[in-house]
């Protein structure tokens, strides 16, 4: 979510609600004058909730209204006023404000009414998404990202492509990507799931039949292939076609020609043929269920679809995205999720993918019994399951064992060890300065919680001792942006600046990272 934006030219009030937000866990931008506000917007920031006084200093908070609402319509804007402004609080209602603020104000009434401005622009980012046309494809993993290079240069080719992964993975949605981006885009796009349609049916379905050729073949019929005459045909499940048929095919891929079941005429067919399947055909062809010659003549570029938790980061835009859709759907209003509850989500390991994950959501659409779906919302059988721990392991220790955090260094400097120095210590450490090697997966067995080493908690309790005998004001933030300064650092330098992927490692969510990384100016 984005910061709350506050402008007023009063210290003291920023300082109030800035305190207030935060205990609330709202990220907050503070500025002093309307000019600071629309600076920040043409550097393409934006707020979630914008909190403006009236009388300012440069510019009044009336004059900001109209300005915010000509470039962001949508955002809810709470006007702060005296009682004496009651005037310009009619004003800032005909301006389009969300609602006024009257000074002094009650602090928790203020966060209420913040926190309702923030439903509501969350509300209306929602409603954006289903308006919008839904993208043919969604990911931001870098397995992802390969499929849609791959995608992308495949684009001006005729050449076959044989897609494979997991079943729900989305490689139907591959194959009419393939086809939607290709010079056929204009032809027709075929699907046949050849293991859904029994083995003395299926040829007729591909090849077409001529009148009389079998009993109840009434009328003459036009295959797969003919209907995908100038376009693309998708053989899905291709490793469950019959041995037989699989001759056949490979006499249409290899001079384009084929018969209709009863037929003696051979019909020719312009056709891309895009196959797909879960299974390991290699395997397949040792054992002698799948032909090598076909394997060969369909395996002319392969793409691999990863499953879904191989590319958690992408769950929560595939959430709000299938939210969106089911709402959509069924004629509701979207739900929102929380961050705790898109977590949850992450942690599962989803054997039936992407599909699955849709299934998912569109049950929470129906059955969640608030417009804000949290943990206990989700299905049982997720609740049911154990969340996936994040684990790291020590160079050189075997499973199991616990990995030491570095000392803590007991000086204002700093509280813990740079990133450089963490990533810098080369395997085999003493045990004073251990090195952190790359985290273990989740799934791996035996893999045991994390052993915290006392010596860097000693370092810290004596920098609290230290810096409280000084006097120094505000010792708890001052020592938790430190140490959270360091953590994300570290982790972005193990993960190579890769956010998601280190909010993943690090437990957090992936909006929590980026709101931390500006909070903390650690951007830069």
């Amino acid at each position: 979510m984005k910061p709350i934006w506050i402008v007023d030219d009063d210290h003291s009030i920023r300082f109030v609600l800035e305190k207030a937000l935060a205990r609330e866990q709202l990220a907050v931008r503070s500025f002093s004058t309307s000019r600071d506000v629309l600076a920040a917007l043409d550097e393409r920031d934006e707020p979630q909730v914008l909190v403006s006084d009236i009388r300012m200093p440069g510019g009044s908070g009336i004059e900001l209204l109209s300005r915010i609402k000509a470039r962001l319509p949508g955002l809810p804007v709470i006007v702060m006023t005296a009682y004496s402004d009651i005037d310009s609080a009619v004003s800032a209602f005909q301006g389009g404000a969300f609602e006024y603020l009257p000074k002094p104000f009650d602090v928790p009434k203020a966060v209420e009414l913040i926190r309702r401005a923030v439903d509501e622009s969350l509300r209306e980012e929602v409603a954006e998404i289903g308006a919008s046309p839904m993208p043919e494809m969604l990911g931001q993993a870098p397995a992802m990202q390969d499929v849609f290079r791959a995608i992308g240069r495949l684009s001006q080719s005729h050449v076959t492509v044989l897609i494979t992964g997991e079943s729900g993975s989305g490689k139907e949605l591959v194959a009419r990507a393939l086809h939607k981006h290709s010079p056929r885009a204009g032809g027709p796009f075929i699907a046949i799931n050849t293991a859904a349609i029994p083995k003395d049916l299926l040829e007729s379905e591909l090849f077409g039949h001529e009148r009389g050729a079998f009993t109840g073949a009434q009328t003459m019929r036009r295959g797969r292939f003919e209907q995908a005459d100038g376009g693309t045909l998708f053989l899905d499940e291709i490793g469950d076609m019959p041995f037989d048929l699989q001759t056949r095919l490979l006499r249409v891929l290899s001079d384009g020609q084929f018969y209709r079941v009863g037929g003696h005429q051979p019909l020719r067919a312009n056709v891309r043929v895009i196959a797909a399947t879960h299974q390991n055909l290699e395997e397949r062809v040792r054992h002698g269920a799948f032909r090598e010659d076909l394997f060969h003549r369909l395996n002319v570029i392969r793409l691999r679809l990863p499953p879904l938790r191989e590319r958690r980061e992408d769950i929560p835009m595939l959430v709000r995205s299938f939210l969106a859709r089911s709402a959509r759907e069924l004629g509701v209003d979207a739900k929102r999720i929380t961050e705790a509850a898109l977590q949850r989500l992450a942690a599962f390991d989803f054997p039936g993918n992407v599909r699955q994950l849709e299934n998912v959501c569109h049950w929470l659409t129906v059955m969640a019994p608030a417009q804000v779906v949290e943990v206990e919302d989700l299905p049982p059988e997720l609740l049911a399951a154990v969340p996936r721990p994040a684990v790291a392991s020590v160079a050189g220790a075997a499973p199991g064992a616990g990995v030491a955090a570095p000392p803590l260094r007991a000086t204002g400097a700093g509280l813990a060890r740079s990133a450089s120095e963490v990533a810098a210590a080369p395997a085999g450490s003493s045990p004073a300065a251990p090195a952190l090697a790359e985290p273990m997966p989740a799934s791996a067995p035996g893999a045991g919680p994390i052993a915290i080493d006392e010596n860097w908690i000693a370092g810290m309790e004596r920098e609290v001792r230290s810096l409280m005998q000084s006097g120094h004001p505000e010792v708890w933030d001052t020592l938790s942006r430190r140490f959270e300064a360091k953590m994300i650092l570290a982790a972005l330098e193990v993960t190579r600046g890769r956010r998601i992927e280190a909010a993943q490692r690090l437990g957090i969510g992936r909006n929590t990272i980026t709101r931390k990384i500006q909070e903390l100016g650690l951007g830069d």
